[in-house]
């Protein structure tokens, strides 16, 4: 089973996953060469262009972005736990999570989650269980960035 937490500043790019990855020293694609591998499942968060406005009773909003604050050292440990306790729960081959710090624009990614099982269930249930404790449990928080 491989595990990887990663957090990234500024929005996630096919460029900053790919470095960041890379300095993780782990490939999660290697866990497909042995044919265990039935289903990769791959989820991006995306700024959307407004929040509700809680002085606004709850109307929606214009933004400019979102700005992510994490304790590093906290987060990342958040972030490795709960995708190990995910992993092991929904019998994973591999999970990897990237996670933006710093100002996310409209349209741009914050968070990506790749998961790899034998079957799509098992994504599937592990995508879901892994976002909402994620929302709950780690200590990232976001500021909207209003318009």
């Amino acid at each position: 089973m491989i595990v990887v937490a990663i957090i990234v500043e500024g929005a996630l790019t096919p460029e900053s996953q790919a470095r960041a990855l890379a300095a993780s020293g782990l490939d999660p694609r290697s866990t497909r060469s042995d044919g265990a591998v039935g289903a990769t499942l791959r989820f991006e968060g995306i700024v959307r262009r407004d929040e509700p406005h809680p002085e606004q009773r709850g109307e929606p909003r214009a933004l400019l972005g979102l700005e992510y604050q994490t304790y590093d050292p906290m987060a990342q440990r958040g972030l490795e736990s709960l995708a190990r306790a995910v992993a092991e729960r929904h019998g994973l081959a591999s999970i990897v999570v990237w996670h933006s710090r710093g100002r996310v624009g409209v349209g741009e990614v914050s968070f990506v989650l790749e998961i790899s099982a034998a079957h799509r269930a098992e994504t599937l249930a592990a995508t879901a269980s892994f976002i909402d404790a994620m929302k709950r449990d780690v200590p990232i928080w976001k500021s909207p960035v209003w318009a």
